[in-house]
């Protein structure tokens, strides 16, 4: 038995990180993204010049051409809202039936719900690409939205969401983008006004029907649920290049491309080395989901950034997750009275708003882009408080987490 102990020490000893080298790691990569900045490298600051220079009037037939590329991205997107969301939710075990399927409802509702109503506001190209790329975005916070409350919501209440969701949407993308009220404020990407309005409203649901569910059952996982997680994390990470570059000036697709992958890959790196100093092992929940939020980070600049920042954003969206999947989240959970499943406020919720505060270094103008993010939140907290009490007058779920109350065992 002495010798088992033994063996079992210095296995937990030898499984220590080894916090010197993720050190040397996390400030190596730190200077790539300086190294990687147009002020440090000229080569860059050249290529920039090139990617960056402008766009003059072009014929009807070559604006068909645009068209056509950005409905290929929109079929990229697509991608990341049915296969790598629905499989990232289904880390629940035991629910993965329920996830994939209020997956396809919110998404079948949104997309032609916001369409719809964007024609009665006199939109004029109702039926562009580019209407329908929006139309797409909101389909993807709504998505963002039901994680939060997830496993804890029958179909109906989540089709219900849904309903409810877009217009709130519609008037807080109104607001903030296209009314002429925050001039100036820049958030190419959706980080506040996609990722953190989603992230919030969710928290405001969740507000909304947390009596309904203090008491029932936990959420679990396992291998086979977290595979099935990571297959999504996978599908969202390839695609992401084309749901920020999606509505962009063509002239811009390739820096915004590469400043994606770049913030990609600086979270990924991050949330290694963090979830290892922080955990003293590798959590396969900060894998599947931190190693996103450079991504979600990057929208607000992805066109008007350089990779160098792009890195740095990553790196700094992917160490704030982490630090919110492991420490910040049981905080903001005793905050609002209630679960957030799927740790919507640590992917999209505090790497949003990072992304729209990264915005400042660009645009210089601190005050604007504060307001649309503080009014942004606001817009969504409330909305989706709204929308909980709403939803928690219908007939409530009574096997959380689970698939048996509506797929049968």
């Amino acid at each position: 038995m002495t010798g088992q102990h033994n063996a079992a020490s210095l296995e937990i000893k030898n499984n220590k990180p080894n916090v010197p080298f993720l050190l040397f790691a996390l400030i190596f990569f730190i200077f790539m993204g300086v190294a990687f900045t147009p002020w440090v490298n000229h080569g860059v600051a050249e290529s920039m010049a090139t990617l960056t220079g402008g766009n003059s009037a072009v014929s009807a037939n070559t604006q068909t051409i645009f068209d056509i590329l950005q409905y290929s991205r929109s079929i990229h997107v697509l991608a990341m809202l049915l296969l790598g969301f629905g499989f990232l939710m289904c880390f629940v075990r035991g629910h993965g039936f329920s996830s994939i399927t209020a997956t396809l409802i919110v998404v079948s509702v949104s997309i032609p719900l916001y369409m719809l109503l964007k024609s009665f506001m006199g939109e004029s190209s109702v039926l562009s690409i580019e209407t329908f790329l929006f139309a797409e975005f909101c389909a993807a916070s709504l998505l963002i939205t039901i994680g939060a409350p997830l496993g804890r919501l029958k179909m109906d209440q989540f089709l219900l969401l849904a309903i409810l969701f877009v217009p709130v949407y519609l008037f807080n993308e109104w607001l903030v983008l296209e009314s002429g009220n925050f001039a100036g404020f820049l958030d190419t990407g959706g980080s506040v006004v996609i990722h953190a309005f989603g992230a919030y409203f969710g928290l405001g649901v969740i507000a909304g029907t947390y009596k309904k569910f203090k008491d029932g059952s936990r959420c679990e996982n396992d291998a086979t649920s977290n595979q099935f997680c990571l297959l999504g994390s996978l599908i969202l990470w390839v695609f992401w290049p084309s749901f920020t570059s999606a509505i962009v000036a063509p002239d811009r697709v390739v820096l915004t491309a590469i400043n994606t992958v770049f913030a990609l890959c600086g979270a990924t790196v991050a949330t290694y080395i963090f979830t290892k100093l922080i955990r003293g092992h590798i959590n396969i929940e900060d894998i599947a989901n931190a190693a996103l939020a450079g991504g979600v980070a990057i929208g607000s600049t992805c066109a008007m950034g350089n990779p160098g920042l792009s890195l740095l954003i990553g790196i700094a969206a992917g160490i704030l997750s982490t630090c919110g999947f492991s420490i910040i989240a049981p905080k903001v959970e005793k905050l609002i009275k209630g679960t957030d499943t799927c740790g919507v406020h640590n992917l999209h919720g505090m790497p949003g708003l990072l992304g729209g505060l990264s915005a400042i270094i660009i645009t210089g103008n601190a005050g604007m882009q504060l307001l649309g993010i503080v009014t942004t939140v606001v817009v969504a907290f409330v909305g989706g408080k709204i929308a909980g009490i709403i939803i928690s007058l219908f007939k409530q779920k009574t096997a959380l987490y689970s698939d048996a109350d509506e797929f049968g065992d």
